[in-house]
């Protein structure tokens, strides 16, 4: 059994809001789940970053079932850029990141952008309404 790790972003339909969907990654798969983002709200799409931890087989079948129950599963390495020059720092940016990589400097009052807190999740990407934020993997 090799032990293995891996960052994923999950994209859950409305019917799986109140499924047990963590409770049998760790039961059923033995992994251990470290929740780093998620957003779960009743009867909506609801969306998560997990760091999956355990032997490599486990999380292949891990996977293999939230495939199975419609959950959308991508890698969360994503290289995620911003054009600089066309951001109208308008902070929509910001909230969705849960590594507050965009912040808003508060001597300045604009939006940066910290490349080294990216952890490539993509929630800017859908957040910036000039669409500036983008990946070329996304």
């Amino acid at each position: 059994m090799k032990e293995s790790s891996v960052k994923l972003v999950l994209t859950f339909p409305k019917e799986t809001w109140d499924k047990p969907v963590i409770y049998k990654l760790v039961k059923d798969y033995d992994l251990v789940v470290n929740i780093l983002r998620a957003e779960i709200l009743p009867k909506m799409e609801g969306s998560a970053v997990l760091e999956l931890k355990g032997d490599s087989e486990s999380i292949k079948k891990a996977v293999k079932f939230l495939k199975g129950i419609n959950v959308k599963v991508r890698p969360l390495e994503l290289d995620i850029f911003r054009e600089d020059e066309k951001c109208i720092h308008c902070g929509a940016c910001i909230a969705p990141c849960p590594t507050n990589a965009f912040y808003l400097d508060p001597v300045t009052f604009r939006v940066e952008f910290d490349k080294t807190k990216c952890v490539g999740c993509g929630h800017c990407i859908p957040a910036c309404p000039t669409r500036i934020i983008y990946s070329p993997e996304f």
